[in-house]
């Protein structure tokens, strides 16, 4: 009997001392927590911004007369009003300015001026913005540069010695590992919260035209964008920018631009003001078993290149249709998305190595990156949007057709604008709101001058007509 009391009382014993280092470990992660937000919240800010000032119709509720003694003895017309509210004729109006509010962090500091990051969304259309920080100082900021495809913007203020957040490297975060958001949730100052990295690499979400977002199920709500997402080293690792949610709220998926491309980003918007971004001129589509099959491959791995642009750096460099994209400058490649990141940050003149699957051959083939032209991308878009793929004639084609100057509609996409109104792969375009096309980016640049609809002359089965599409 007194072995079993004396084994009892080990046990408990044991049990003691394993609940007291389970919650010293509990205590030094929280400490842990409390170490980042006391490092990081001085260089964390408060953004408001007012917008353009919007009109507002005076009710009856507002106006100092509206009661029944008034009424009695002076009318709805009384003060001059003139029947407020009545269909008869309209109240006035009051400006009310529109208000917003964000999240931002220094990430620079020079001399006299300070630099914040934040999210483009969060002060786009801003006509004053300020930055209010841990300790009550406020500040008057300008927009220094926003990058709309990447939902990325900088601020420029007036502070010495204001701290700066270290930049963490992104690529180094591993799933399940900690990390901490800081913001200003509903306007609630500098508040923290906690999580784990869910995944990485996320895309093709359609919240930004560059995308690859870490997961996070640290809770970013209304007011967080903008903030910084930390490691426990209190480095940023990523900007909170946006949530998944049915109702509004929080429901434990949010997400955050890597720091690796945020930071890119802010250095070019600091430097000049806009993003200049890399061409490569290819286009690509997810590599399906049953693709692979067809191609006779023995895995899905990389990305399938279905289009290369004629006179591309891609072209140049020898790059076909029907070759598997599998690594971008040693990365190897799992989707679209990254391909298209990669290429958009590779620096214009640089040169890069792809890796391509060929025939059952591994081949390198040397890229130089050309500069990307925002003006075609936007064209090339609009033709997205209307359903047609073109294509310049050849001398030869030109010839046989004799036609002086037009582009090839070389695909329409089926229940498109353009498939509605009657385009087929074959045809001709002639012209564009009343101007020749000779080649696509005639065509593209003609589109992307379009506000919301476009009139084509078009030539097949031996006669031209015109057709309009329309997309707004």
């Amino acid at each position: 009997m007194r072995f079993v009391w004396l084994l009892a009382g080990c046990l408990a014993g044991t049990l003691a001392v394993a609940d007291d280092a389970a919650l010293d470990n509990l205590r030094q992660t929280g400490k842990a927590f409390s170490a980042v937000a006391k490092k990081v919240a001085p260089s964390v800010v408060f953004i408001q911004v007012e917008g353009r000032a919007e009109a507002e119709r005076v009710t009856r509720d507002d106006w100092p007369f509206h009661d029944d003694l008034f009424r009695r003895f002076f009318g709805d017309d009384f003060g001059g009003l003139g029947g407020l509210g009545s269909p008869s004729r309209p109240a006035p109006r009051k400006p009310r300015r529109a208000v917003s509010q964000g999240s931002g962090f220094v990430f620079a500091q020079a001399g006299e001026v300070s630099h914040i990051l934040t999210n483009q969304h969060v002060v786009e259309e801003a006509q004053r913005i300020t930055v209010r920080f841990q300790d009550g100082r406020e500040y008057e900021a300008k927009l220094k540069g926003a990058d709309v495809k990447s939902d990325v913007a900088v601020l420029e203020i007036a502070g010495r010695g204001l701290p700066a957040l270290k930049w963490g490297d992104s690529a180094r975060l591993e799933v399940g590992e900690w990390v901490v958001a800081m913001g200003n949730p509903f306007g609630l100052s500098h508040t923290l919260t906690t999580g784990v990295v869910s995944a990485k690499g996320r895309t093709s979400l359609g919240i930004n035209t560059y995308e690859d977002f870490i997961q996070t199920d640290a809770a970013i709500n209304p007011g967080n964008s903008g903030g910084p997402l930390l490691n426990l080293d209190g480095e940023v690792v990523g900007m909170n920018t946006a949530i998944f949610s049915r109702s509004g709220g929080y429901m434990g998926v949010g997400f955050a631009i890597p720091s690796n491309l945020a930071r890119v980003i802010a250095e070019q918007l600091v430097g000049q003001g806009k993003v200049v971004r890399g061409y490569i001129g290819l286009a690509v589509q997810p590599l399906s078993a049953e693709l692979a099959e067809a191609l006779r491959l023995k895995e899905t791995r990389g990305v399938l290149i279905n289009q290369v642009n004629p006179g591309s750096p891609a072209e140049q460099a020898g790059v076909k249709p029907g070759d598997v994209l599998s690594q971008f400058d040693g990365i190897a490649l799992s989707d679209g998305g990254q391909y298209r990141n990669y290429a958009a940050l590779a620096k214009p003149g640089s040169k890069v190595l792809l890796g391509v699957l060929r025939d059952g051959r591994r081949l390198e083939l040397p890229v130089q990156v050309a500069r990307l032209d925002e003006a075609a991308l936007q064209g090339a878009e609009a033709a997205k949007t209307v359903g047609i793929g073109v294509r310049a004639l050849s001398q030869e084609e030109a010839r046989r057709m004799r036609i002086a100057g037009a582009v090839l509609v070389t695909g329409v996409e089926p229940g498109s604008l353009a498939a509605l109104a009657g385009v087929v792969p074959g045809t001709l375009i002639l012209e564009a709101n009343r101007k020749p096309v000779g080649n696509p980016a005639e065509f593209t640049a003609a589109l992307d001058e379009s506000e919301g609809s476009v009139l084509l002359r078009l030539y097949d089965n031996g006669r031209s007509r015109y057709v309009t599409l329309r997309w707004r």
